[in-house]
């Protein structure tokens, strides 16, 4: 079985002015809603070439991650299943194609916020696991749910999930299957806050214009260096040295640590230039 083509409906990209300069927050949606915005290998190619466009267009400061319709994605789409998981070869390279598209979202030079807006499950949690933070509405559910099916996590949650919220918190939400309202979410920490429904994505959009004001290059270097500390989960020590150097090398070589500093002295807003 090959890959289906990049479906472009499958994956809708927004772009929304934030304050009145040329500053954007891309809103990308999982865009299956008849069939909860599962995941299928046509979606994982769709949001791959998303996430090129997004990463190509400097004006964007955020990444808003969200589903059309009553559900963020319930996870991998079983029925396509079906006939793929008797694929030897194109199976395992479907899971690839997968942690390919889903890692990018960590190596953007912008934060990812994942606007939880219903029903998350399986693929969907892996999916909200690998964006910097999020965000769930009041009527949103919750939880892993393979093994209600029948599957194993293969998309990163038997990795990402216990770094997230704990081993212990992890393992009785992998293996109960059970779901956790938007509340339980804030109170494990999937989610930071919840806000009503109709305010999930003015919430959103709020965190980019606040990022928005930042150093476009001060932003990438912070979440570069949080990311890759906690993805390789180093010693305290060498994570020390390692931030240690790369705050040197921004302060020391970049025109946007100075001017920062130059406007505070000055009293007024910075012009931050991304460099």
């Amino acid at each position: 079985m090959t890959p289906g083509r990049p479906a472009a409906d499958a994956i809708v990209v927004e772009r929304h002015r934030l304050g009145r300069r040329r500053e954007f927050a891309a809103l990308v949606r999982l865009n299956r809603p008849d069939a909860l915005n599962a995941i299928d290998w046509a979606m994982v190619r769709a949001l791959d070439a998303a996430i090129s466009d997004v990463d190509a267009d400097r004006s964007v400061r955020a990444v808003l991650l969200t589903g059309t319709g009553r559900a963020f994605s319930a996870g991998g789409d079983l029925k396509s299943y079906v006939k793929l998981q008797r694929d030897p070869v194109g199976f395992p390279q479907f899971v690839a194609d997968l942690h390919a598209a889903f890692g990018r979202l960590r190596e953007l030079r912008v934060p990812v916020i994942a606007l939880v807006n219903g029903v998350t499950a399986a693929g969907g949690l892996e999916l909200v696991l690998n964006c910097d933070f999020a965000l769930i509405a009041r009527s949103a559910r919750i939880g892993d749910a393979h093994l209600n099916f029948g599957q194993m996590g293969g998309g990163g949650v038997l990795t990402l999930l216990p770094r997230v919220i704990g081993r212990e918190r992890a393992s009785e939400l992998i293996f109960s299957g059970r779901f956790l309202d938007a509340e339980e979410a804030v109170a494990w920490g999937l989610a930071n806050r919840c806000v009503d429904d109709d305010a999930l994505l003015d919430a959103g959009l709020e965190l980019a214009r606040g990022i928005a004001e930042k150093s476009p290059l001060a932003v990438a270097n912070a979440k570069e260096v949080m990311n890759s500390l906690w993805t390789q989960n180093g010693s305290v020590d060498a994570g020390l040295r390692y931030e240690r150097e790369r705050n040197a090398f921004y302060c020391l070589t970049s025109h946007d640590a100075a001017e920062g500093l130059q406007a505070f002295a000055e009293k007024r807003p910075p012009r931050f230039q991304g460099r």
